[in-house]
């Protein structure tokens, strides 16, 4: 064989003999110097499958994804939702893989796995530590080939419950849900494949029965409408086998070609509206048809959009946002196999007509035109496509969701460098042509959400959607689809293969040093892609408001403040700055810190750190900056009152802590609090507690710490102000358990909160520690008994989990949902009848051996990315951990005694202590928890208190 370039080696007849079947190697890329290219092996086998190998040595995993060119556009009218199905459906067992034991198997190895289905492909995926490699391929080859036969009438019917659960709790009861919905009803034609969601409609699934869904597999899953991408640490040649091992026999499925449909087209504008109760603020959105994926006008149309509306320059920003008449607005133009949507939208504070803002919103375009695209345009948007792209490539999985996805849709696994290409090269005669050919004058949807009733639409609406007639797209043919078991295996597939030893996996190396003004400095050298990443986490945030809780939500303030105008920049140019060179810097405050996150290409990062500097040493506080985040924190805390969930968690925060507690308010304060801070108090805290005594740093990235500490003088100059952080009183004592209800009218789903505050704060091998292992098995995994029982069993709920989370201090055991709206009570009782089991009858030998291996095997995919190096790296140095004590969590983890799990449990679970906070329709759910030995009491989204609470009966609710 001759090697044809440095680059690419194309062997198009030449066979391996290996396995069972005839494998093909159809191409070879290797990387050229510094180039960005995903080094890979492309594999044809004769059932059709195509097989992309990634090799990567620089961490001990495998990733393994499986993409069937299969989404919701094969679907047929009134047969809507049944590629999402089979999402839920693949991981419910095989002909050799239990009920739920995908997941087991997985997690008991120390991997984690999930799937994904859009308009246009499903995947399934999983990243393990590089031993598992095996068995993973037997898992996927056992959903592909042996399926069907495991497919029940009950495995069907929980799983649709499941599916609308997800329905409800993803669109129908999330604010600004259902926007998605209608627009696509509203743009496409009636039968387009895209006139629907990928989650389907309701109905649809209630029409059909379980060999519905049998014939789609059939017609979709085959080998050959399938890409195997396997990456990590692995071997080609070791994986070519095992593939041929175990998909080998799996035969050709009917042939699938590539859909062909005209462009969509609309004749004029199309007003829709709907209501949403869950939301504040109205929304309006214009979306225009433009063109699928890869077309030669998709880069140009996306950085028009950016132009339009991504960051402070752009002209949604400056008209909508600057001037404190929306609290958000922007452009965007996602593009999918068929087609592209560019939608336009903003989000109105409350008193403005959105017939006003429809006008404005088709000013910008005539504003646009006449402007035109800068040089400085361009700059700043392909060099923020440019680190994208770079960042993308900081895991395994990533590399192979790339290749997976490119080999689908553009028919080259090798498209990146064209992909980045296209980009590159857009000019500014590009932008205005697209401009001019999909956006100007051109028809579009134009849609308003409106917050209740006496909201009016922009316009009344004058299209109404076609929901009956004849099919006019995709009919399928199903006859002769028969499910036959494949045959030929030279081996026992129903055992489960035996992984090799399990790889060896070493903290990352780290460097420590303390500077004189007391900033905590520590890093890692990562040199697999050319970025650095920053975090300066200084201590206080939110804990810092108990100082004067009148003012609570300062901290948060604070830290938006120093996104705004500095000294030398104002709030737009320092933005835009970042872009100029594809850098990013975020602030933000939490409970306990504030953080200033940065990340950067290598090549930028001197200029990113003066930028920095910028930031954090000369904000300028400027009190037209302020007017503006100020009412945008504002109008941001009342938004939360109208989400279920937002409340839920809120007012079990006010339970928990009690009101003399800074932490019973959110970390955003509430509006009494905000509204009274002024400019002044933000200068005060910024100049009070913005200290390096109190500070960490985390340096990740390709570049050595004798570079980096050089390049550190404005932190090492940083003068210290001799502070010291208080602390924080007692939270408030629980009493019996009892349900605090607070009503969300006709809500299609209950948000469900039920926990206590512990006595535990962090620690890494302690108690705290321990009882996190003890949790894993009553809701920390998927596969947990809070989980199966309320998700897998009833299908009541998309997921259920409880967990601890303490920090400094001590926090709470929580466990939560959002469940549909007639399961709550029932919910209620087996949430608390899993808690009150396990603390009473502790943990089974079996569930033992399932949280040892599961998280005493995670490690491998702990410290791959440059963001997990700096999380796992900021514990350490703010817990001022020795590297030792991952090896004391391993010890622990192996040695930890089913009497000690279940003495934690006894001391940790305490149902008779617990908040029950539901958020639903009280009128229906009211009685029903009563019903279950609970005292009810009536509160306000807020959380105050609206009915009286009785004497304590000491009762705890029926067991």
């Amino acid at each position: 064989m001759k090697k044809l370039s440095a680059v690419l080696f194309v062997a198009l007849l030449f066979v391996q003999n290996i396995g069972l079947a005839q494998t093909k190697l159809i191409e070879k890329v290797e990387q050229k110097g510094d180039e960005i290219v995903i080094p890979y092996q492309k594999y044809e086998m004769d059932n059709g499958l195509t097989l992309i190998i990634h090799e990567d040595h620089s961490d001990p995993l495998v990733h393994v994804d499986v993409t069937y060119h299969v989404g919701s556009a094969r679907e047929e009218l009134y047969k809507s939702g049944f590629a999402h199905f089979f999402e839920h459906m693949m991981f419910q067992g095989s002909e050799n893989v239990e009920d739920e034991e995908h997941f087991k198997i997985i997690t008991d190895a120390g991997g984690t796995l999930n799937g994904t289905t859009n308009r246009d492909r499903t995947n399934y995926f999983e990243t393990v530590p590089a031993n598992q490699l095996e068995v993973m391929l037997w898992l996927e080859a056992d959903r592909m080939g042996f399926l069907l036969d495991a497919v029940t009438q009950k495995k069907f019917e929980v799983q649709r419950a499941t599916v609308k659960n997800e329905k409800q709790q993803n669109y129908d009861n999330r604010p600004y849900g259902l926007f998605r919905e209608v627009n696509a009803e509203a743009l496409y034609p009636y039968g387009h494949p895209y006139s629907w969601l990928t989650i389907g409609k309701l109905d649809d699934l209630d029409r059909v029965d379980v060999t519905d869904l049998k014939k789609f597999f059939l017609r979709y899953y085959g080998p050959n409408n399938a890409t195997l991408t396997v990456g990590g640490d692995v071997n080609p040649e070791e994986v070519v086998k095992l593939a041929e091992k175990y998909f080998g026999v799996i035969p050709s499925g009917p042939e699938v070609e590539d859909m062909k449909l005209d462009p969509v087209a609309i004749d004029q504008d199309r007003y829709v509206s709907y209501v949403d109760n869950n939301i504040r603020f109205p929304a309006l959105l214009f979306t225009f048809p433009t063109v699928p994926q890869y077309h030669e006008d998709e880069p140009a149309l996306d950085f028009l959009s950016q132009i339009l509306g991504t960051g402070r320059s752009s002209y949604f920003y400056k008209k909508f946002v600057m001037t404190r008449k929306a609290i958000q607005a922007s452009a965007f133009h996602p593009t999918s196999e068929l087609a592209g949507e560019f939608t336009m939208f903003v989000l109105p504070f409350p008193g403005q007509t959105l017939a006003d803002f429809e006008a404005e919103m088709r000013q910008i375009l005539v504003d646009f035109e006449q402007d035109g695209v800068s040089d400085e345009d361009l700059q700043k948007i392909k060099a923020s496509y440019e680190s994208d792209f770079i960042n993308g490539l900081a895991s395994v999985s990533g590399k192979v969701s790339q290749l997976a996805s490119y080999e689908t849709f553009a028919d080259n696994p090798n498209y990146i460098k064209k992909d980045l290409e296209r980009y590159r090269n857009v000019s500014k005669e590009d932008i205005m042509r697209v401009f001019h050919k999909y956006i100007k004058d051109k028809p579009a949807v134009i849609q308003s959400v409106l917050p209740n009733e006496d909201t009016d639409p922009a316009k009344a609406d004058n299209y109404t959607p076609q929901t009956e007639g004849e099919n006019p797209y995709l009919t399928t043919d199903y006859t002769g689809l028969e499910y036959t078991r494949p045959t030929g295996d030279t081996f026992d597939r129903s055992k489960k293969p035996e992984p090799g030893t399990a790889p060896l996996v070493s903290v990352p190396d780290f460097w420590k040093q303390n500077l004189d003004n007391g900033i905590k400095v520590i890093g890692t050298r990562y040199k697999e892609i050319p970025v650095v990443n920053l975090q300066l986490t200084i201590n206080g945030g939110h804990r810092l408001d108990m100082n004067d809780p009148t003012k609570a939500g300062l901290a948060s303030l604070t830290a938006s403040m120093l996104s705004e105008s500095t000294e030398n920049y104002t709030a737009e140019e320092i933005q835009e700055e970042f872009r100029k060179i594809g850098s990013t810097i975020n602030v933000f405050a939490s409970q306990n810190s504030t953080e200033i996150s940065v990340r950067t290409l290598k090549k930028n990062l001197d200029r990113t750190l003066e930028l920095m500097e910028e930031v954090l040493m000369r904000p300028r506080f400027d009190t037209t900056d302020f007017a503006r985040v100020k009412k945008q924190q504002i109008e941001g805390i009342q938004s939360n009152y109208k989400d279920p969930a937002a409340i839920a968690s809120q007012v079990y925060d006010r339970l928990l802590y009690g009101d003399e507690h800074i932490y019973s308010v959110p970390t955003s304060g509430i509006e009494e609090t905000v509204n009274r801070i002024t400019a002044d108090d933000v200068k005060s805290f910024y100049n009070s507690y913005y200290s390096p005594e109190i500070s960490e740093l985390v340096v990740v990235g390709d570049v050595s710490q004798d570079a980096i500490m050089d390049k550190l003088g404005f932190l090492k100059n940083w003068s210290p102000k001799g502070i010291s952080l208080p602390g924080l009183p007692e939270p408030k004592s629980g009493t019996s358990t009892r349900v605090y209800l607070v009503d969300k009218t006709d809500a299609p789903q209950s948000q469900i909160r039920i926990g206590y505050m512990t006595d535990m704060p962090y620690d890494a091998t302690g108690e705290y520690y321990k009882s996190t292992l003890m949790n894993y098995t009553l809701g920390g995994a998927f596969n947990s008994r809070i989980n199966l029982n309320l998700r897998e069993d009833k299908g009541w709920t998309y997921g259920a989990r409880s967990y601890f989370d303490s920090e400094d201090y001590a926090g709470p055991f929580t466990a939560s949902a959002g469940v549909k709206a007639a399961a709550t009570d029932s919910a209620v009782y087996e949430f608390m009848k899993e808690i009150t089991d396990f603390r009473n009858n502790g943990i089974t030998n079996e569930e033992l051996s399932f949280m040892r291996n599961s998280i005493g095997q995670r490690d491998a995919r702990s410290y791959e990315t440059p963001w997990q190096k700096a999380g796992f790296l900021q514990r350490i140095v703010h817990y001022n951990l020795d590297k030792s004590f991952v090896d004391t969590q391993r010890e622990i983890i192996q040695n930890i005694s089913k009497d000690e799990i279940n003495n934690l449990a006894r001391k940790h679970l305490k149902p008779d202590q617990m908040y029950i906070v539901v958020v639903g329709d009280a009128k229906s759910h009211r009685q029903n928890l009563e019903n279950l030995g609970y005292d009810v009491v009536d509160v306000s989204e807020k959380g105050d208190i609206l009915t009286g609470i009785k004497e304590d009966t000491g009762a705890t609710g029926k067991e």
